[in-house]
Formats: C-alpha cells, sequence, structure tokens
C-alpha cells in the first residue's frame, strides 16, 4: 500500500496528494464530500445488518470548503468541513482506491 508524501489543498477545490508509488492524485473537494465513507453518510453493516444513512436535510454553506485536515494515527486523515461535519476518516487505502477510481474517470472522459 502506498502513503502520501504530501498532501495539499488546492484553494477550495481540491486536495492534492503525492503518493511514494510516484502518482499524484488531485481529488475534487466535491467528491471527496460526496463519497465520505463515515456512517451518516454511507450507512453502515453491523453483524452483516446493512443499516441506511439518516435522511439528508438541505446543505449548509460551506459543505464543500475545508476548515481543517488533521492526520489520524500513520494510516488516515480526516477533514473538518466549514459546515461542521468532521465524521469522516479516509484512509490511505481508502484514498487510493478513490485515486484508481478517479484515473479510470478521467481516462475514460479524455477518450470520448
Amino acid at each position: 500500500m502506498a502513503r502520501p508524501k504530501k498532501i495539499k489543498l488546492n484553494k477550495q477545490e481540491s486536495l492534492i496528494i503525492e503518493w511514494d508509488n510516484g502518482k499524484t492524485i488531485n481529488y475534487p473537494l466535491t467528491f471527496l464530500r460526496d463519497e465520505s465513507p463515515d456512517a451518516g453518510n454511507k450507512g453502515e453493516t453491523i453483524l452483516w445488518k446493512h443499516y441506511a444513512p439518516p435522511p439528508k436535510g438541505p446543505d449548509k454553506p460551506g459543505k464543500y470548503e475545508v476548515a481543517d485536515i488533521q492526520k489520524v494515527g500513520n494510516y488516515a486523515i480526516t477533514i473538518k468541513w466549514k459546515d461542521g461535519e468532521d465524521a469522516g476518516i479516509y484512509s490511505w487505502e481508502v484514498l487510493e482506491r478513490f485515486g484508481e477510481f478517479l484515473e479510470m474517470k478521467n481516462t475514460f472522459s479524455s477518450n470520448n
């Protein structure tokens, strides 16, 4: 598994991560927020039963703006958004998978 060498917020548009495997991935903030792996966003599974997330209300101002980014141990980051949300923990593994998805999406988009 790759590890980030550098994490940089690009204005309030994206998060750029330079990985130790030589890849640099540009993660749009809208994508990171919408795909947040927290239970309030994606639901959760306990003992093989899936619980859907609670219904979402209207978006609050600052939903896609980063207030702070903190490292979680040696395996993840957490993002505090300007609307107060801070429940998602983005592990290196999750960010790597997100990066693979974004690379495939960009390749497909540029070929069409």
